[in-house]
């Protein structure tokens, strides 16, 4: 007989949520019920950090860099409509530009101009399309091996484009759920990716017609980000982990052509997720840049 598997995330969220000292919030944007972590409070000399997450992820995901940075510091952490604790609609879009536009009305009900955007792989594609549709602009913005960006100076950013990730990032089976959560990595199996494919696997199983949905959306426009990164950037950080399987490597050397003002830090020994898998360094790194761009 087969037992369900219980879902264990929600008690250890509030579990982890408790520990971090951070607020859990609700809004609503654009028809959608948007959660969100806040810890701190906006003011004229604390810059607001907007921490933007990744594909099949969720806000936990920047738990570590949350006990690394700065107490002091305004910290806002939501869940990128369709994902985690906020809404999705089989109606709505989920392109890169449509998320940008509903965390940009968002951000504009917050008391402050020194905003400062940081994005991992989906969440830095959000990340670089909101860079350039705020006014006023964020003081900085930076992007953990982000999605959205050609993998070299040859590739026309307005033809389709095809992936082969969906087979690892919309798990079928907990077989799926494993190997993904041991591909985003360094492509090594890990205690973390074993214990995350226990705590995450029920969630993400029932997710799939939505991860689909938002999958599709990513694709069907998958490189504009690469439309708005140049010259007119805001000041800009690049974090990438060089044994990335899902956001290759070379994508950095699009970044030194493109936006050669760009502050690029390569992880070595490092995958697809610098926050967790080296979030001493990364959230230092991160620190550094947003101290010296927030005035």
């Amino acid at each position: 007989m087969n037992l369900p598997t219980p879902n264990l995330w929600p008690l250890a969220r509030s579990g982890q949520r408790w520990l971090l000292q951070a607020k859990r919030r609700e809004t609503r944007i654009d028809g959608h019920r948007l959660v969100y972590l806040e810890r701190g409070a906006p003011g004229p000399s604390r810059p607001t950090v907007l921490l933007i997450h990744g594909f099949a992820a969720m806000k936990e995901n920047w738990a570590l860099w949350l006990q690394k940075l700065p107490r002091d510091w305004h910290i806002l952490v939501p869940d990128v409509p369709g994902l985690g604790e906020s809404d999705y609609h089989p109606g709505a879009s989920y392109r890169y530009e449509a998320q940008a536009l509903r965390l940009r009305d968002w951000l504009a009900t917050f008391p402050t101009d020194n905003i400062h955007l940081a994005g991992s792989s989906m969440g830095g594609a959000i990340a670089a399309v909101l860079a350039h549709r705020m006014e006023p602009a964020p003081r900085s913005i930076t992007l953990l091996n982000s999605a959205g960006i050609p993998e070299h100076d040859g590739v026309d950013i307005d033809a389709p484009f095809e992936s082969d990730r969906d087979d690892i990032l919309i798990p079928r089976d907990w077989a799926g759920v494993y190997r993904m959560f041991n591909s985003v990595g360094n492509g090594k199996p890990t205690a973390m990716g074993l214990a995350m494919t226990g705590l995450l696997g029920p969630d993400l199983l029932q997710r799939r017609d939505a991860l689909r949905h938002i999958f599709d959306d990513m694709l069907a426009d998958a490189l504009a980000p690469a439309r708005y990164l140049g010259s007119g950037t805001p000041p800009l950080q690049v974090q990438w982990g060089d044994r990335d399987v899902i956001t290759p490597t070379r994508c950095v050397d699009w970044f030194r052509t493109a936006t050669p003002q760009a502050d690029i830090h390569v992880f070595r020994g490092v995958g697809h997720l610098p926050m967790l898998e080296n979030p001493g360094r990364s959230a230092a790194t991160l620190a550094g840049f947003i101290e010296r761009h927030q005035h």
